[in-house]
């Protein structure tokens, strides 16, 4: 395997021209690079001709995600194929490069407080049913890779980023949750970072999943750990759970789900505070666990 020396419109434009020549002439729109002193995180993409995406990596660590994510694409790409999976349009380990179609849409946090959220439910379920099913496919797999933070670790440094009065309920919750997923479950394939942004919609139509560098293998309500928090309120994950019932006749657990949810939500807290960086929304770590609490209330938990 083969990845870019470094991060340059030249590099780039080279490594197209090797591995799908027939693009070369298009035009090449880069994205602004996050993380550029951390050598895990060396690898972004690029627009070719406003019609296609080139992913593409210049360390190591980055490009066993990217060439794990092109072998998942693969697999799942065989006939019958995973639903809403991006069009590869080419794919190369030597050099590593993966184009795909760009699909016209924006995310599902753009979109979410507009649409109907058990038609949206209806069709990330089926997505997810597909998904979950399509492990044998890839052989063996590793558990996946992004987890969030330990209750340990959230027990020992959440405290400084919440209000004193809020953490007896968040060591409480932490509790909870080893207890809730103290039990292993089976294992299924998972995307593992199924959040809004990995989303592209077109009004209330599902378009395509992306980004499936992180995808392993996990219980299935580990892929519902971003749903609670895709507002308003709990429909959404609560619609996916209802469809996903009906299509296999296996509910999922909501309350493995919420441990879940909670533990990456902390997490959230946890990393970007320590970072000296926003929280997604531009609000505050008390006001987090205030939606917490209202979300744990929704589901009866």
């Amino acid at each position: 395997m083969k990845w870019l020396d470094e991060y340059s419109p030249t590099a780039i434009a080279d490594l197209v021209r090797q591995v799908v020549p027939q693009l070369s002439d298009l035009p090449i729109v880069t994205r602004e690079l996050v993380n550029k002193d951390e050598p895990m995180w060396w690898s972004s993409s690029a627009v070719l001709g406003g019609r296609y995406v080139a992913k593409f990596a210049w360390s190591r660590p980055a490009a066993l995600r990217l060439a794990h994510e092109v072998a998942v694409l693969d697999a799942l790409s065989r006939q019958p194929a995973v639903p809403y999976l991006p069009k590869v349009v080419a794919s190369s380990t030597d050099p590593l490069l993966l184009v795909t179609e760009l699909v016209p849409g924006t995310s599902l946090f753009e979109i979410v407080d507009a649409i109907d959220r058990d038609e949206a439910g209806r069709q990330l379920a089926h997505f997810l049913v597909e998904l979950h099913r399509a492990g044998d496919r890839l052989g063996e797999v590793q558990p996946a890779a992004l987890q969030p933070a330990t209750t340990d670790t959230l027990r020992a440094r959440i405290g400084k980023w919440i209000l004193p009065e809020q953490l007896p309920t968040v060591l409480r919750w932490c509790d909870w949750a080893d207890e809730v997923l103290a039990t292993p479950r089976p294992h299924v394939l998972v995307h593992a970072d199924l959040h809004g942004g990995n989303q592209v919609w077109h009004g209330g139509e599902l378009r395509a999943i992306v980004d499936f560098e992180t995808a392993g293998t996990a219980e299935p309500e580990y892929d519902l750990r971003a749903f609670p928090g895709t507002g308003p309120g709990v429909e959404l994950v609560t619609a996916t759970m209802h469809h996903y019932r009906e299509l296999t006749g296996n509910p999922l657990d909501t309350a493995r789900m919420m441990a879940w949810h909670l533990r990456t939500a902390l997490s959230d807290i946890l990393w970007r505070t320590e970072a000296g960086t926003p929280l997604a929304d531009h609000r505050t770590p008390p006001s987090w666990i205030n939606d917490l609490t209202t979300r744990f209330n929704a589901l009866g938990l």
